[in-house]
């Protein structure tokens, strides 16, 4: 039997010549990745967030590189980035084996990433595009929600709030009356309701009372109304100025708003504080983002574009989008700044079906005579229109509403398969709203529109799992809404990048000579798989340009 031979183990042993922690990067390494896209940025307006003077401070250009490194590796814990700073070979080689604490970390995110990150994000988008991965032309837009960091059980409902202060009111009323010989209130008639009170008037009152001589009891309730009354005043008046249009809020982050979760722990569809993210995505890379507080998506496209434009100072040519976004409102604003309206509609999927298509009383069904300006129902009898209805969205966008009835439905044997309601039948037309839903039809039917309808699940819908299941990215860690889009943001350019690496191809079956080249430069060779020459090698340098702010 041979005998076993191990090799040499000693802990201690000590080297001549120390090994270069750049050795043990390997070339086809994402910090590697990290580093030179960094070094590539422009980050002048975190430069200018430091005061200066008092004692060094770690270069801004390092922590960058730390925390972007470390989103991409699902490390989001100011701690575990402090552990990983001493635990790990690519985090040594990366901060050149400096280690910021955890409060200098947070301290960085939080006060010098804040307001700076968005530009930083920006970039990273522009160097996309000018490496061929984006083009920005078209866009595929949602939405999903993120729970907040707030406490689940912090809530504040519109509802509640309005509820007691309209109680409280009356009980001022009632103590006013008492210290009053006589209020506005009294002289009004009875079937006119009061005046609502608000903290200010309450105040005003108190002073003017207080200068007069008072009983015993009369002193009571004044102090009663400075000490108990007025306070609760002032806090429902605060409560509503934080809701604003919003219906809920949480008293740990008041910018949350409550909503509906699927990912819920209770696994009975609790309501949680969370935000509204709409994301804007192309080829499954990040090109926009912004939060909300409305849990629909209705009344977020416009002001999400707005914020696209901001950005980049264009608009894409096409939007994709699910019928959460097939609106009269969003349709008009795609339409006024030239943009293909990919985007489907309540009833799309319904109107293709051939019940829909041969069920002829359907409204939408109904043959219309443009050129008169009526309806034909079922039995040949005509729908002329009686009036306009004004609708206003919550964005402040109004509708006009036609409204057709016929003249006499009475004794008709089609009514019991047209209609229920005993008066003549009446049907409300949005022929403005139906004009838009006419050419989304069109353009979601045609081959292009197959190709974005196929698409759409696979570019946001991906990005969504790959945040909450892969990466672990589903809950915030920040409270109000600048730190959370914050954290966000390093996120997304943390995404972006991780997704260049992988369609990038990093070099990982290099020839030798390559190899030996790259580790002499520095550099890290990229290799673009093209047309002519299938596979074309190419500096870093070369193909990142660094972006101007």
């Amino acid at each position: 039997m041979a005998r076993s031979l191990f090799k040499s183990y000693s802990q201690g042993q000590l080297s001549l010549f120390p090994a270069s922690l750049d050795e043990k990067i390997p070339l086809n390494s994402p910090v590697r990745t990290i580093n030179q896209i960094v070094d590539n940025l422009d980050i002048t307006k975190v430069f200018d967030t430091y005061k200066g003077g008092g004692t060094t401070a770690y270069h801004p250009r390092m922590m960058l590189k730390v925390v972007l490194f470390c989103y991409l590796n699902n490390i989001y814990s100011s701690r575990k980035i402090e552990q990983a700073l001493t635990d790990r070979i690519s985090f040594m080689w990366l901060t050149g084996n400096q280690t910021p604490d955890h409060n200098t970390i947070n301290r960085f995110r939080s006060s010098h990433l804040k307001d700076k990150i968005h530009q930083i994000f920006t970039q990273v988008v522009c160097m996309l595009v000018e490496m061929g991965y984006l083009s920005l032309d078209v866009i595929y837009v949602d939405g999903t929600k993120l729970e907040s960091r707030a406490n689940r059980y912090t809530f504040v409902w519109r509802k509640s709030v309005e509820k007691n202060k309209a109680k409280l009111e009356a009980k001022i009323r009632k103590v006013l009356e008492l210290v009053e010989e006589g209020i506005a209130q009294d002289n009004h008639p009875d079937d006119e309701p009061p005046a609502p009170l608000d903290s200010e008037e309450l105040k005003r009152r108190i002073a003017q009372i207080n200068q007069e001589n008072r009983s015993k009891e009369e002193n009571k309730a004044i102090k009663t109304l400075e000490n108990k009354y007025l306070p609760k005043l002032q806090e429902y008046e605060k409560h509503l100025d934080t809701l604003g249009k919003r219906n809920s809020y949480s008293k740990t982050d008041p910018d949350a708003t409550f909503m509906r979760m699927k990912e819920d722990h209770m696994l009975n569809g609790q309501l949680k504080p969370a935000y509204n993210v709409q994301i804007g995505t192309e080829n499954q890379f990040f090109t926009h983002y912004d939060f909300f507080p409305n849990p629909t998506d209705t009344l977020t496209y416009i002001p999400f574009m707005n914020g696209f434009n901001e950005r980049y100072n264009r608009l894409p040519k096409k939007t994709v989008a699910d019928s959460g976004y097939g609106s009269e409102e969003n349709y008009e604003f795609m339409e006024a700044n030239d943009m293909e309206p990919f985007v489907k509609y309540n009833y799309f999927h319904k109107e293709q079906k051939r019940s829909f298509k041969n069920n002829g009383f359907h409204a939408q069904n109904l043959f219309y005579n443009a050129k008169d300006d009526y309806f034909v129902c079922p039995m040949g009898q005509h729908m002329e229109r009686t009036g306009t209805i004004k609708r206003k969205s919550d964005n402040g966008y109004v509708s006009n509403i036609s409204v057709y009835q016929a003249k006499n439905c009475h004794g008709c044997p089609l009514k019991c398969l047209c209609y229920n309601a005993k008066d003549d039948r009446r049907i409300e037309v949005n022929h403005n709203l139906n004009r838009h839903k006419q050419k989304a039809k069109e353009l979601l039917n045609s081959e292009e529109g197959l190709l974005h309808r196929s698409r759409r699940p696979i570019e946001p819908e991906a990005v969504f799992g790959q945040t909450k299941a892969n990466k672990q990215y589903n809950r915030f860690r920040h409270f109000d809404k600048e730190k959370v889009m914050m954290d966000f943001a390093i996120f997304a350019i943390a995404f972006n990048i991780g997704k260049m690496y992988r369609k990038a191809g990093i070099a990982n079956n290099l020839p030798s000579k390559s190899r030996k080249q790259a580790r002499f430069l520095g550099l890290i060779l990229f290799f673009i798989p093209t047309k002519e020459n299938g596979i074309e090698f190419s500096t870093f340098e070369s193909e990142f340009p660094k972006i101007a702010a």
